[in-house]
């Protein structure tokens, strides 16, 4: 395209804007990739998007080899101008961008495929753990014994009681196999098992629970809110001698879930007041962060000297 001259310098230096260029131009395309998020798009959706920007990073890469051309000299206008030299000249960055961005969605297709591997070697990690957690036997100790006080006092009560047992406890077991549930689903499992500790701790545990419809069509990662909960229960109200109280509250913000749960208590030192209330909140954001990276965030904090407030923002779309 260019005139070759005695001079090689303005060549070389022409070479290297251009190629600098180019540098800059798959910066800029990264950054297009991911702020639109075409990483979690199909196939058909996702090919027009890459064809029409490579075509417009083609141009305006012809546009600035003109441009350097025309200011070190090295513009050949006899050819440089004609439509063949063009077509061909954009075509050929388009080719380059086309194999550019093929090998970066290779290498995130196999990142994605590694991340998705080290979820489901965290997951199984975590029910284990969770288990241990929920059949621990001062759990079902205290939960069993409620049941037994109510069975002669209230036989319906006792029944919905063990219902309610069964159904978390099933859920436990199962939670491996979903690596996300609806919203609506997990919030179930939270009244059940807010209905049974009701049970044990009586008028020392008041309980507000504040859901926007909009969220319905969220989905989160099983058990998440319910171990939360269970964690702001057992290591804040239940240590407390009047008891205290639970509040969820869950709505749509920018298309995005955002929960909050209070809980009297206080949250010291990185745990709450107990020793050993760390595992609930060290598995949530360790899951949150596999399976959504950045665009999820988890935040624990004292509220007030008497309230524990934990914030979870979660996408509509991964």
């Amino acid at each position: 395209m260019f005139l070759v001259e005695e001079d090689s310098l303005p060549l070389t230096i022409n070479l290297f804007l251009i190629s600098g260029y180019l540098l800059f131009s798959t910066h800029f395309f990264r950054y297009v990739i991911l702020q639109n998020s075409w990483l979690n798009l199909s196939l058909l959706k996702l090919l027009p998007r890459i064809l029409f920007f490579t075509f417009l990073l083609s141009v305006s890469n012809y546009i600035f080899q003109i441009i350097s051309g025309f200011f070190l000299n090295t513009l050949d206008y006899g050819n440089d101008f004609e439509p063949i030299v063009i077509l061909t000249t954009i075509l050929t960055f388009m080719i380059l961008y086309v194999l550019w961005v093929s090998l970066y969605f290779i290498y995130h297709y196999f990142e994605k495929y590694n991340t998705t591997l080290k979820y489901e070697a965290a997951i199984y990690e975590f029910e284990l753990n969770k288990l241990k957690s929920q059949l621990n036997p001062h759990f079902i100790f205290n939960a069993l014994n409620s049941i037994r006080a109510l069975v002669d006092e209230d036989p319906v009560k006792s029944k919905r009681a063990i219902t309610q047992l069964s159904n978390i406890l099933r859920n436990s077991l199962i939670m491996n196999k979903r690596k996300l549930i609806d919203f609506n689903d997990e919030l179930k499992t939270v009244r059940d098992y807010l209905e049974l500790e009701s049970i044990r701790l009586e008028e020392r545990l008041k309980i507000n629970i504040d859901i926007s419809r909009d969220v319905e069509t969220y989905q989160i990662p099983p058990l998440m809110l319910q171990t939360l909960v269970e964690n702001g229960i057992k290591h804040g109200v239940a240590t407390l001698t009047k008891g205290g109280e639970i509040t969820i509250k869950a709505w749509e913000d920018k298309q995005k879930l955002k929960i909050q749960i209070r809980n009297s208590g206080q949250y010291i030192n990185g745990s709450n007041v107990k020793k050993g209330t760390g595992y609930g909140i060290d598995s949530t954001k360790q899951r949150l962060s596999l399976i959504y990276g950045q665009m999820a965030s988890f935040n624990i904090k004292n509220e007030n000297s008497n309230t524990v407030l934990t914030e979870i923002s979660i996408p509509q779309n991964i």
